[in-house]
């Protein structure tokens, strides 16, 4: 049974802030994730914008889960992440922590949103099925980000989830990102930039 990796693609010995970012996958699968599949590979300029954006002051970590799929009930990739945010916490105990996942990885975040080491979320064209309820904690910010012509996940239940949120209580932004489609690639600098800003900023502001 393959076994999930945490890295390191920028490490500091004393970070305000530490950055997880998280891949997407399929519905299902227990096929091993490698390093090359497209949706490893497209999560790596934003490992590089966050560690621009936090200027020396943010950590970048990214999660390898163990296999490609969600897997029903199993939710694999979501099992996997709550283990990389106790392996965070170890390494660098109290840092805030805050997540970037595209299409499962935003699932990932999204439910992972009640956690209170999750301080910020970038949740970019988040895989969201009707079934998955919206969850917060008091101090949370979350920025969703969904192009307008995405036909693999849907804008719409995105920004119901937004608005879910923003009921309960969370600092929730949402950004349609026009004409642009599931993988990121028709605006790229955007997607990287603002993700990137969003959680440089909350996380490495003092809480009120």
């Amino acid at each position: 049974m393959p076994a999930s990796r945490l890295l390191w693609p920028t490490e500091l010995a004393q970070p305000d802030a530490v950055v997880l970012v998280l891949h997407g996958g399929r519905e299902h699968g227990h096929d091993a994730v490698r390093d090359w599949q497209a949706a490893v590979w497209r999560m790596r300029p934003f490992e590089r914008a966050v560690a621009r954006a936090g200027r020396g002051r943010v950590a970048v970590a990214s999660i390898r889960y163990a296999v490609r799929g969600w897997n029903a009930d199993e939710a694999s990739p979501l099992m996997d992440t709550l283990l990389a945010l106790e392996q965070i916490e170890a390494r660098h105990p109290g840092v805030p922590v805050g997540l970037l996942g595209h299409s499962m990885g935003g699932r990932v975040a999204l439910h992972l949103a009640g956690d209170e080491r999750v301080r910020a979320i970038a949740a970019l064209a988040p895989w969201v099925e009707a079934q998955d309820r919206a969850r917060w904690h008091r101090g949370l910010h979350v920025l969703f980000m969904h192009g307008t012509r995405d036909r693999i996940t849907s804008p719409r239940r995105s920004r119901a989830m937004a608005d879910a949120m923003a009921a309960m209580g969370a600092d929730v932004i949402y950004r349609d990102v026009h004409g642009d489609v599931h993988g990121m690639l028709r605006q790229p600098g955007r997607w990287h930039r603002e993700s990137a800003e969003f959680l440089a900023t909350h996380l490495t502001r003092p809480q009120a």
